[in-house]
């Protein structure tokens, strides 16, 4: 009878939930459906990029996240690959007229928005400026003004704010966290500037992670302000950091921005949009406007998969974390990558990285197999996004020829390991944990006792070996000596530009240089198709991102904003993680 029982309610509760999930299922689609219906591409029309939100590397199938839920924030987001490819589009559709430039608040990293703006830059090039680009914005965020300041026309709200500041990075240190609970880490590591043990061992920054982050920071900045000052008349890289460190624009009267040569003029969004209307040809209530999605359903970009003249791009985003779907798994990218090597119809591959590294496993793996891709005689180019460092360069050291955004962090070429020891924490608890053995090494690392100096030892020789591994790849890779890469290795990450200078980056290009020359190089010439992978079978999960009302009743469902839900998430994350890993250090640079 309790089986009985049981199993009523259990069945009742998956009766439930799926009928919730298909509810959210079909809100989504209507919300697909309903934007299908009311965005068409007519003539004159302008395509409008909203730059606010989250952008993305490429749309995936998207996974429960527990993060996102907590803040509120399920907006499907942009993918840089699709706002790329309308860009395209909107330069040889005859439909658009014109791209308007909608700046919110953006969460995007500095490459990713510097590739958005080379593809503005190249669509005034391809039409010889007959097509205009507008920028608006209430207030404008660095990362927003970059990308909009090669706009024909940039417009700001007279109460609105130029937030131009320079550049900083914020790290966050959990020595202070993980001493309350009781849990110490022991690190074994190599390299000076292997700094991503720092935040579990330390309170605060050390001087050679300081030191590497200023270098990187300053080059950075020396190119953001450069191309500003390009993009604007009577605009210098001198005057854009008096502005930022003497004037602090960033608080100023938006007038001041317009004074300064920023921004053309101030207006309210209706008189923007009365320009819009004048360079479109239509009264203002009757703008035409599409989104980047809705012109690239227009001509499908990287689907070609049926094709015999094929250069697969293959997409390496997120940390090398083994066994997480919502990373780089490399048990789901190693058998894309033996298959596109054993794929007659492939001639070549680019590999897209945007990965700060992680674990050291997985990055050996996808290695190997990239190697086995090369062993076939196809061509392999790397295409390096926001990051491609540590674990990152790993998998991109033995390609033919290395891309880099001139904004792409790359480099901490290094290896450190992280052991956790609880024997704080059980203390605490008044538990005491007895252990029989048969051998030394039997129980070790067992994370109830700190290491002694013996095993300290062998987890160093571990370490060095992998780190041995690691120079030695990037060597042959780079064809440089081995003497020359320990001394640019250590774990310090560098600016593309550096990293060009010293051996580890080819050219400062963008993906489409990387496609191109891949073609190329497979003897395609022009005429090549393009294909992405892995491909992609959008989720339920992308169809409750769709519905705004899912997104507020799932907002208030998990409403969990508390110090115990936040300080056990970050538990988790930090002990997740393999002991061993290749991954640069955490930190956010703020645009």
């Amino acid at each position: 009878m309790l089986s009985s029982f049981v199993g009523a309610w259990i069945a009742l509760a998956l009766f439930l939930v799926s009928a919730f999930l298909l509810v959210i299922g079909l809100a989504g689609n209507m919300a697909l459906s309903k934007a299908t219906q009311t965005e068409q591409v007519k003539k004159r029309s302008i395509l409008v990029i909203d730059l606010s939100g989250t952008i993305d590397e490429r749309e995936s199938a998207a996974e429960p996240d527990i993060m996102l839920l907590v803040q509120g924030n399920l907006q499907a987001p942009q993918t840089l690959d699709v706002i790329v490819q309308a860009i395209r589009e909107a330069a040889v559709n005859d439909n658009i007229v014109a791209i308007s430039l909608k700046c919110g608040a953006l969460s995007a990293g500095p490459a990713t928005l510097d590739a958005i703006r080379h593809e503005l830059l190249e669509f005034r090039k391809t039409t010889d400026g007959k097509k205009k680009i507008l920028a608006y914005a209430g207030s404008f965020s660095q990362g927003c003004y970059f990308v909009a300041s090669v706009a024909d026309k940039i417009y700001m709200n007279p109460a609105g704010e130029m937030g131009l500041q320079g550049l900083s990075s914020s790290s966050m240190y959990y020595k202070g966290l993980l001493d309350k609970l009781g849990v110490q880490f022991q690190v074994v590591k190599v390299g000076t500037y292997k700094s991503a043990v720092e935040p579990y061992i330390l309170d605060n920054m050390s001087e050679p992670a300081r030191a590497q982050m200023d270098t990187l920071l300053g080059s950075m900045w020396g190119y953001i302000r450069s191309e500003i000052a390009s993009a604007r008349k009577g605009v210098t890289a001198a005057s854009v950091d008096s502005l930022v460190s003497v004037d602090y624009i960033s608080f100023a009267k938006a007038d001041k921005a317009v004074k300064a040569g920023l921004v053309d003029s101030l207006m309210y969004e209706r008189q923007y949009n009365s320009r819009l209307a004048e360079i479109s040809g239509r009264e203002v209530d009757k703008l035409n406007f599409v989104s980047p999605r809705t012109l690239v359903s227009q001509s499908p970009w990287a689907d070609a998969y049926g094709s015999k003249k094929q250069i697969a791009v293959l997409y390496a985003s997120g940390e090398i974390a083994d066994g997480n779907k919502n990373q780089i798994n490399y048990e789901d990218l190693v058998p894309v990558i033996v298959k596109l090597a054993d794929d007659d119809n492939v001639k070549g591959l680019v590999l897209r990285v945007n990965s700060p590294g992680g674990s050291v496993y997985g990055s050996t793996q996808i290695g190997e197999a990239l190697d086995y891709f090369q062993s076939k005689g196809k061509p392999l180019a790397v295409s390096m996004g926001d990051y491609a460092a540590s674990g990152g360069y790993w998998i991109s050291a033995n390609a033919d020829k290395i891309f880099a955004d001139p904004l792409t962090i790359t480099g901490s070429i290094g290896i450190f390991g992280l052991l956790p020891n609880f024997k704080g924490t059980l203390d605490k608890l008044g538990v005491n944990v007895a252990t029989v053995s048969t051998n030394p090494g039997a129980a070790f690392p067992n994370g109830f006792k700190p290491l002694d100096d013996t095993q300290l030892a062998v987890m160093q020789k571990y370490v060095d070996r992998g780190y041995d591994d690691f120079t030695s790849r990037v060597a042959k890779g780079r064809r440089m000596k081995k003497a020359d890469v320990l001394r640019i290795a250590e774990g310090r990450v560098w600016s593309a530009s550096t990293a060009r200078r010293i051996g580890l980056v080819d050219s400062l290009a963008y993906l489409r240089n990387a496609i191109d020359w891949t073609a190329s190089k497979a003897g395609l010439g022009d005429s090549y198709d393009v294909a992405a992978y892995p491909e992609v079978s959008p989720s339920i999960w992308n169809m409750i991102q769709l519905s705004s009302t899912t997104m507020g009743e799932l907002k208030q469902a998990v409403d969990a904003r508390d110090e115990e839900f936040l300080r056990t998430y970050l538990l988790r994350r930090i002990l997740g993680r393999k002991p061993v890993q290749a991954r640069m250090p955490e930190f956010r640079i703020q645009m």
